[in-house]
């Protein structure tokens, strides 16, 4: 990794390694050129990822949620970060990633963090080229619904 936090790679092509689809070859250095990417796309990607499978609610620990939810109801801004709740460590060929998630009640945890790995790792490699060799998750909280309401809870005692 370079000080810019951009990652390159260094590996000499062979012929058929210009698979799109990432995971077995490496498209990142051709004939023609090399291709860099942050770290912070990679995150992005990962993130994204993540997202997009069923029954995670939100990703991010406690703190990092509520700094989101304040966020969110600036108007000015884009709405949610998707990097909130993903890190990552990328490497010349290969990239690591950890991910903070929600989960919705009533979900089979295994099973959801067996997709969320498996479309993250499809995202990543698929768009990147880099293989990726592992995905951490950490399930840090389990959405019941929405639990705070406008209204002041009445009193238990007059």
């Amino acid at each position: 990794m370079s000080e810019t936090g951009t990652t390159s790679t260094s590996a000499t092509p062979k012929p058929g390694d210009n698979n799109p689809s990432g995971g077995s070859g490496n498209a990142l250095v051709t004939q023609q050129g090399r291709t860099s990417i942050a770290d912070s796309v990679v995150t992005k990607i990962a993130g994204i990822g993540a997202r997009e499978v069923a029954g995670v609610h939100d990703m991010g620990r406690g703190a990092s949620r509520a700094f989101g939810a304040l966020k969110e109801r600036i108007p000015v801004g884009t709405g949610p970060s998707v990097s909130q709740g993903v890190s990552v460590e990328v490497g010349e060929r290969q990239a690591a990633v950890d991910l903070d998630i929600v989960v919705e009640y009533g979900v089979s945890i295994p099973d959801v963090a067996n997709a969320v790995r498996q479309n993250v790792i499809k995202r990543v490699e698929g768009m990147t080229g880099l293989e990726v060799a592992e995905v951490n998750i950490s399930v840090d909280d389990v959405y019941l619904g929405e639990e705070e309401s406008d209204e002041p809870a009445e009193p238990r005692v007059q």
